[in-house]
């Protein structure tokens, strides 16, 4: 009788350990697959606006009466939009790009031009928060700047071809980036915007300078 109540004593532990192992399992995997969380949400976000959109850039379209919307705005998210296509073929360059003076520049635009979008969001929100979007692709420059973005053949090359290639795709995208920012300029704008559109010319009218001399000396 004793070993029988010793038995079935030591079943149903093993029962009860089964089934807390299940439990957790299941919690576990139930956890994993939560993509409302607020991480899981910011990576699917990041995603779907830059490096596994990029293809799109160049057929972007305008958004529906941007020439009607003020200025200042269509300027906002216009050039937010021209911003992210440089860091977004600048991300290419980390793992296909040959040349070390290459893979800084392309470094240096991701920061730079990531900063210059947070900024311009930053002040999106704080003077047009209700408007609705306004990428104007007739805007001055911007056609220039992004018609010639090619992702999909930057992605198939790298060293010496890729090189080549994304100089020649990112010195009119620069241009356009500066014809947009000298228009402002002529415009009664913030002067937040001002400024930035000063910073843009000095630093991207260098960066074409640097990039010119390079494509002389790599084809």
């Amino acid at each position: 009788m004793k070993i029988f109540i010793f038995i079935l004593s030591v079943s149903m532990l093993l029962v009860a350990c089964g089934g807390d192992d299940r439990s957790a399992n299941t919690n576990h995997a139930g956890h994993s697959l939560n993509t409302n969380s607020p991480a899981n949400t910011s990576t699917v976000d990041h995603n779907a606006m830059g490096h596994g959109n990029m293809a799109s850039h160049s057929d972007m379209q305008s958004s529906p009466n941007a020439a009607a919307a003020p200025y200042d705005l269509q300027f906002l998210d216009t050039m937010i939009v021209h911003h992210q296509g440089a860091v977004d073929m600048s991300m290419l360059a980390e793992t296909r790009a040959q040349h070390p003076e290459l893979k800084e520049l392309a470094a240096n635009i991701i920061g730079d031009q990531e900063r210059e979008i947070a900024k311009m969001s930053e002040w999106r929100d704080r003077w047009f928060a209700e408007k609705t979007k306004a990428i104007n692709m007739e805007f001055p420059g911007m056609s220039h700047g992004m018609g010639g973005m090619d992702l999909k053949k930057l992605e198939s090359l790298k060293g010496n071809e890729f090189d080549i290639e994304f100089v020649k795709q990112m010195i009119p995208h620069h241009e356009g980036a500066v014809e947009m920012a000298k228009d402002l300029q002529k415009q009664d704008s913030h002067a937040e915007l001002k400024e930035l559109a000063s910073d843009i010319i000095t630093a991207q009218e260098k960066e074409i300078k640097q990039m010119r001399e390079w494509l002389g000396k790599w084809q």
